[in-house]
């Protein structure tokens, strides 16, 4: 044993032992399942930017164009939003028949099983398009192809299970539903009761080998209508008929709806947004063995499943839909902007408007870069644990955001409800987006820095790993060898994050151009992460996992320079147009501003305070990290009011509404209102009415007649939706109306 090895690796191995974290067999798994892919680099401190710039940029195949142009636009024509949610409650019937006949239900299904075998990208560009029209649409679109058991029999079904069900699920013959979250656990899935027993049982007249469930799911999505339930359940053998193991552990298996004992309970209102939602309860409902997804050889390996399933489809479907309701918040915001006056100026040109409108055009630019780049190595065949953990937080949260800016800028206009109000629906769907697929409080705090911090340190896995080995000479060995590797990264990051942190000089390719700065900073940023996230492992050990809210922040930190990451990609995938820097810097500097106060305060409440005094001269976190110029939000403002190639590329591939809709009457005033901008600026440089300005000869009757065409249509944009009696009733039949507001009304 060398001198290394005895007097050095040997005491630390044993203090390490107690001190490290370990992981449980569910840990272990969930760790397992995922595949790293940028955010390690990231997590480096040296990103090799060859690995991001190599990715090939996200594209659609002509048929996959096509089906968006065609099936994907007329499917959205025959929903009416305000119709499902305010009175039949459902999508209409001929618009189920349509799904069912052109595949809507079977995107992710191969072609040789009766599906269209679209790639990630295409199925993510499908539920932004209709999710830019209506979101129960989407929702029932997206949750067979992304979290139903569809996803689970491609991956890990038997020969004889993909035959038998995925063509009938491509073709909406039968309806899926995945029944996850209990009445006893929600994100602790671990803690669910929902149980099964192995016995024995009569299944088509034959006594089988199977199981006997019992289950109580809630806020499950289609579970009103499903056909078949993938459910996830904690199996258990206390007869021993399939081994010596009592407690198999979690499982997924296909459980039809119609079988004795199942029972689909009544509809949730998910915020009012009328998608297919509600419980599924089961009492002694036996399924063989054979139904469990994977066969028996997958008994117990439910929580693997899971994590490699869901997390496909947490990097696609809902920051698909954030995508889209940015985008919309951007182009909507930009033109009402633009449109509505106050103080006889377009409110867009005030910098109290600019500012919220900048945010929004930015997150909807950051989002949709993100969503791309996800998309993209998706499609590479990686399965993103932890990507698409901050995909689905942040392109949420983000969301959040973005609509709540747009409804400040709306004001009234998007306060009163009704089917002329473009943003109300969008708004009454946030929580929803927030809660499901993993809630976002848990992402945040447990998941993303959680996973992150073992599977994307270049040495953390293996070290814990080492750890965990039971024969102690192995273990002391690969300790030792990962160990002093693990010295030496954080010697060298020490240095490269002071040295970046003082001079600015991170390291840029020698060829991104304009936006080689942002590059520096982010390697400066990237430096300096792995250095804190380094001492909060020597400090914290195990207890890390506790120091909830400072995993949040490492969390949080990790999310934002894989969010400039993907920024920098679009930026270079879309050309390098010039027009659209603004978007990336103000995107940049907002993420370098939400990195620094991350990491200032993760210095800041480390238990140690001498890791404070340490690590702030070393790293200076709060240093060149204010937030986006005023001069970059007013040019980033200026992109969604003005019309040019630049909102186009932003709002690009989202659903184009009738003419007579909200959004409708919002594009054609839009229109007009820049047709006449040059008569307006006449009238202004004379300071005169369109009235005072036809009579002194300024106006033409032609330019007078376009004017009052151009006040007509802004005015049916700004008016809200309002209600006779009658009307109202049909609305609220049950609503008390006094004799003084009848009269009134009438």
């Amino acid at each position: 044993m060398s001198f290394r090895k005895t007097y050095l690796t040997k005491p630390i191995h044993k203090w390490a032992k107690g001190a490290l974290p370990t992981l449980s067999e569910t840990e272990a798994e969930a760790v397992s399942s995922g595949d790293v892919h940028f955010e390690a680099e990231l997590f480096s401190g040296k990103p090799d930017w060859s690995m991001l710039r190599n990715v090939k940029a996200p594209t659609l195949t002509d048929d996959e164009r096509a089906f968006i142009d065609g099936p994907c636009r007329e499917f959205c024509d025959m929903v009416n939003g305000w119709e499902i949610d305010q009175k039949t409650g459902d999508l209409p019937t001929e618009a189920w028949d349509f799904l069912r006949a052109k595949g809507f239900f079977g995107m992710i299904i191969p072609k040789e099983h009766g599906g269209l075998g679209f790639s990630a990208y295409a199925h993510s560009e499908v539920v932004r398009y209709i999710a830019s029209h209506n979101v129960v649409a989407a929702v029932t679109v997206m949750v067979p192809n992304s979290l139903g058991p569809g996803e689970l029999i491609h991956q890990f079904g038997t020969d004889e299970q993909k035959e038998t069900w995925l063509p009938r699920l491509a073709s909406g013959d039968e309806i899926p539903a995945f029944g996850l979250t209990s009445e006893d656990a929600g994100s602790d899935a671990g803690a669910m009761t929902d149980d099964g027993v192995v016995c024995k049982g009569e299944w088509n007249g034959k006594e089988v080998l199977g199981i006997r469930m019992n289950w109580a799911k809630r806020y499950i999505t289609l579970a009103p209508i499903a056909t078949v339930l993938g459910l996830a359940f904690k199996l258990r053998d206390p007869d021993g008929l399939l081994g010596d193991e009592p407690d198999i552990g979690i499982t997924c298996a296909l459980v039809p709806t119609d079988l004795p004992g199942v029972e689909t309970g009544r509809r949730h209102l998910p915020s009012g947004t009328m998608f297919m939602n509600g419980p599924t309860t089961g009492k002694d409902v036996f399924i063989p063995l054979d139904n469990i997804i994977g066969g028996p050889d997958y008994a117990g390996r439910g929580w693997m499943m899971l994590m490699s399933a869901l997390s496909a489809g947490r990097g696609i479907s809902l920051p698909s839909l954030s995508a889209a309701a940015t985008a919309m918040a951007a182009h909507t915001t930009g033109a009402y902007s633009r449109i509505r006056k106050q103080f006889n100026l377009p409110i867009g040109l005030f910098g109290g408007v600019q500012e919220p409108m900048a945010r929004i055009a930015s997150s909807a630019y950051t989002i949709d870069a993100g969503r791309r780049l996800t998309t993209a190595v998706l499609d590479e065949g990686k399965n993103l644990a932890v990507i698409s953990a901050i995909m689905k937080y942040h392109a949420t949260d983000r969301m959040r955001d973005a609509i709540n800016d747009a409804m400040d800028v709306h004001s009234g206009k998007a306060v009163i409800d009704g089917p002329l109000n473009y943003l109300q629906p969008i708004y009454r769907t946030i929580p929803v987006g927030i809660t499901v697929e993993g809630a976002n409080i848990v992402t945040r705090n447990l998941i993303i820095f959680g996973q992150g911090a073992i599977r994307a340190h270049p040495h953390m896995l293996n070290e814990i790993e080492a750890l965990q080995e039971p024969d102690q000479d192995k273990s002391l060995d690969a300790f030792d060898t990962h160990f002093w590797a693990h010295v030496s990264h954080a010697i060298k990051t020490t240095f490269r994050a002071t040295w970046s942190a003082w001079t600015g000089q991170g390291h840029a390719p020698d060829d991104v151009g304009k936006v080689a700065p942002i590059y520096r900073r982010l390697s400066r940023w990237s430096a300096a992460y792995a250095v804190v996230a380094d001492m909060a492992f020597l400090t914290l050990g195990g207890a890390l996992k506790r120091k909830e809210m400072i995993s949040a922040r490492m969390g949080d930190a990790l999310s934002e320079m894989f969010l400039i990451s993907a920024v920098l990609k679009r930026w270079e995938d879309d050309g390098r147009n010039d027009d659209d820097l603004p978007l990336v810097q103000h995107a940049a500097e907002t993420s370098f501003a939400r990195i620094g106060e991350a990491l200032d305060e993760t210095i800041a409440n480390m238990p140690a305070k001498w890791v404070s005094w340490l690590l702030r001269p070393l790293i200076r976190p709060g240093h060149h990290a204010r937030g986006p110029s005023d001069e970059v939000t007013e040019a980033v403002a200026k992109i969604v009011y003005e019309p040019c190639e630049a909102r186009t590329r932003l709002t690009n591939g989202l659903y184009r509404p009738a003419e007579d809709s909200g959004l409708g009457l919002l594009n054609h005033a839009y229109t007009l209102v820049l047709e006449a901008e040059p008569l307006e600026k006449r009238l202004r440089d004379a300071k005169k009415t369109p009235q005072e300005g036809l009579e002194a000869g300024i106006l033409s009757d032609a330019e007078f007649k376009q004017l009052e065409e151009v006040a007509v249509a802004v005015q049916k944009v700004i008016a809200v939706d309002d209600y006779t009696p009658d009307e109202l009733a049909e609305l609220f039949p049950d609503m008390q109306r006094s004799s003084s507001w009848k009269e009134a009304a009438e």
